[in-house]
């Protein structure tokens, strides 16, 4: 009989432990749907303990405590009347949860009995805190849901006579782990526990190889296993981690791999070069897995990676540790725990076991704004007139400098405003999704006596995908130069030919994707372009959240690219309405005319030392021209000069049609959609369609 573990939760809440304070009914009832979980175990399994997030049974009678967003919402409806229109055309935030990875090493160097101990310890430390009690209480609670299911995994195991698995669960992970069997084992079971009790996509496992390194470095020393042994097992992880999620490609949980050392050198290890192998002989999608490359990489681990985005089905992010690590210390993160980076679920920036999960909330429609700046308010996609703001117009300027700051004014209220709702959202969690398990792993929780959303993390930060900055910047200088300073059209002309989508305008819109843009090295489209950046960057910087933490832009665009591009209508640089915004950073497709030498000198004047959130790019590839060394020498080079994450398709763009056209027969084919990777035929119309119309470089 399949675990329905949602439907379990709140049986539990409203038939077992209704009576209870809300903080102990939720942490009771979580508990109880985790040690009460089927133990499905195949006699084949050396990784135990699977676990199911499809086929979960409807919950018809919900406990009211659990539905934190209806609770969000009704917050922010009373106390941002305005929100939920602004919201409707991506202005602000929807908000999302989740994108977060705990220190899990913790329990494989020390066992859950060395957690017990502290969490013990802080209920003595704060005695008369009841805050603090309910923290450690809660987290007790948890711990005993994990030791409870993993000890029922020990009995089923007897049962079978697998007696080599059932000894390693019977020690781990409560105890110390002693080999890398072992550290395997440990760390999966809390994985499939703490996924449970925060079972948001994005939450991931982090610096993998960095952590079980040393485990195997000690048994290969040893003699006690061998490199083909480990890379056996490491397969077998990813197929455990597959399977669990296996039908939802954007859950997106993501493994990095390489790095580099808190003394700064590289952390690149034997089973780096293992893991990038063992994801490649799969035709999965989970889990994500993108190295990190260091200051003094190793020659052969740059080939590997050269190799796994050539041959890697599309699954591959490279990511620069000079160009992360520098941003996130210019922004307020020690060097040690720069060095601990690692990419949430898309390929957002938090720091290991240290960062709350409020770093991936939602996307903001960048040109949006613009086009309502232009329109005074009106939108051109359905005609409706914002309500709740005051807009002026283009008319309402006499020079571009005068529009250009009233823009950025009206985008740092839009982004500010989106902040300030960030602070009730993070209020309402610590109420009513309070992740007592997942905080006691964060620092610095313990130590403060506070779960994460209570002032724990040592990191509170917000942050947001900033979707469409290329394509403003290329409206803006097209503003710039056609109205403005080469008197192309008038000021009425172009919003009238925008109103109409350019028809009967088709002379003026020849005219403006004549002009110069983003992603052409053209000194001036491109230093708009930084300071559009710069500009939209201060305002996220400016804010300081409910627990002084920061805010950070995040550059991807996840799914939403056609969505963005479908609330847009036409815009001053020659688009037309409803095509596709940008990919993150990367200039637009139809900007890139002269070559990707010129896009990848354009992009890398973006400032990216400011981007502490991570900025992806997207390069896609002829495959009849992107061999290993072309590859090579373009992420090598983008890597040099400053750019942060390197991905791309090098799928041949007929291929994909025929995927589209007959989707029985390509259901292999795995395709990069935007800070993940996914089964091309399981995307849908909008979003093939963007992936088959990037552009392609060529010789």
């Amino acid at each position: 009989m399949p675990t329905h573990y949602h439907f379990d939760i709140h049986k539990a809440a409203i038939e077992k432990y209704s009576d209870l304070p809300r903080w102990e009914k939720i942490a009771r009832s979580t508990a109880y749907a985790i040690a009460n979980q089927d133990v499905l175990i195949e006699p084949f399994d050396k990784i135990i303990g699977r676990t199911y997030y499809a086929n979960e049974k409807p919950v018809e009678k919900r406990d009211p405590d659990f539905d934190f967003w209806k609770l969000i919402w009704q917050t922010v409806d009373e106390k941002i009347p305005q929100y939920s229109g602004f919201a409707k055309y991506h202005l602000v935030l929807h908000g999302s949860v989740g994108h977060i990875a705990w220190d899990w090493n913790r329990i494989l160097k020390h066992g859950t009995i060395d957690l017990r101990e502290r969490l013990e310890n802080g209920l003595i430390r704060f005695r008369g805190d009841a805050k603090a009690e309910e923290f450690f209480s809660g987290a007790l609670i948890m711990l005993d849901a994990l030791d409870a299911w993993n000890d029922k995994h020990v009995t089923a195991l007897e049962q079978m006579g697998k007696t080599e698995e059932a000894e390693i669960c019977r020690r781990v992970p409560r105890y110390p782990a002693r080999s890398f069997r072992e550290a395997l084992q440990s760390f999966y079971m809390q994985h499939n526990v703490i996924m449970k009790e925060a079972p948001f996509g994005g939450n991931s496992p982090g610096r993998l190889d960095y952590y079980l390194w040393p485990f195997l470095e000690r048994d290969l020393k040893a003699g006690v296993c061998t490199l083909e042994e480990a890379e056996e097992l490491i397969e077998e992880l990813f197929l455990r981690i597959d399977e669990r999620i296996h039908c939802d490609d954007g859950w997106g949980e993501t493994i990095v791999v390489g790095g580099t050392h808190p003394n700064g050198t590289s952390a690149v290890n034997p089973l780096s070069y293992i893991m990038i192998r063992a994801h490649m002989k799969s035709n999965n999608t989970h889990p994500l897995l993108y190295p990190r490359i260091p200051a003094d990489c190793p020659q052969d681990f740059i080939d590997l990676c050269a190799k796994y985005v050539k041959d890697g089905q599309n699954r591959a992010q490279l990511v620069s540790d000079p160009a992360i690590m520098a941003a996130l210390t210019k922004n307020g993160v020690s060097d040690t725990d720069a060095a601990n980076y690692y990419c949430g679920g898309c390929m957002e920036v938090g720091i290991q076991g240290a960062t709350s999960d409020l770093l991936f909330s939602g996307w903001h429609n960048i040109p949006k704004i613009l086009e309502l700046c232009i329109t005074g308010g009106k939108s051109l996609t359905d005609g409706a007139v914002i309500r709740g703001r005051d807009f002026r117009s283009l008319l309402d300027f006499e020079t571009f400098e005068e529009f250009y700051h009233y823009f950025i004014s009206e985008s740092d209220y839009f982004l500010t405003l989106s902040l300030k709702y960030l602070d009730f959202v993070s209020e309402i969690l610590d109420n009513v999704r309070p992740l007592y398990l997942v905080s006691a792993l964060i620092d610095d929780c313990i130590a403060r006596g506070r779960a994460m959303h209570a002032g724990g993390a040592r990191y509170h930060d917000y942050g947001a995908a900033i979707l469409g900055i290329p394509n403003a910047a290329d409206s803006l200088y097209a503003i710039k130069r056609a109205i403005f300073e080469d008197k192309i059209c008038s000021k009425e002309e172009l919003m009238d030919a925008l109103s109409k989508n350019f028809e009967g305008y088709e002379a003026l819109r020849k005219k403006l994707l004549a002009l110069p843009k983003y992603g052409q090295e053209h000194e001036e489209a491109d230093a708009l372009a930084n300071r559009l950046s710069v500009d939209l960057v201060r305002s996220y910087r400016a804010y300081v959240n409910r627990f002084g933490g920061t805010s950070k832009f995040i550059l991807l665009t996840f799914v939403w690219v056609p969505e963005a591009g479908a609330e847009l209508g036409a815009t001053p640089d020659g688009r037309l309405a409803g095509v596709p915004v940008a990919q993150s950073i990367t200039p637009q497709s139809m900007s890139m005319t002269k070559g990707i030498t010129a896009a990848i000198n354009s992009c890398t004047t973006q400032p990216f030392d400011l981007f502490a959130g991570g900025a992806s790019s997207m390069w896609d590839l002829d495959p009849s021209w992107a061999s290993e060394a072309v590859i090579k020498g373009l992420f090598t080079s983008f890597f040099e000069q400053g750019g942060q994450m390197f991905q791309g398709n090098t799928t041949d763009v007929e291929e994909l049609i025929k995927a589209q056209q007959n989707p029985e027969a390509y259901p292999h084919l795995i395709v990069r959609v935007g800070g993940y990777s996914a089964r091309f035929v399981w995307l849908n119309k909008a979003l093939q369609n963007d992936v088959i119309n990037r552009y392609r470089h060529k010789s």
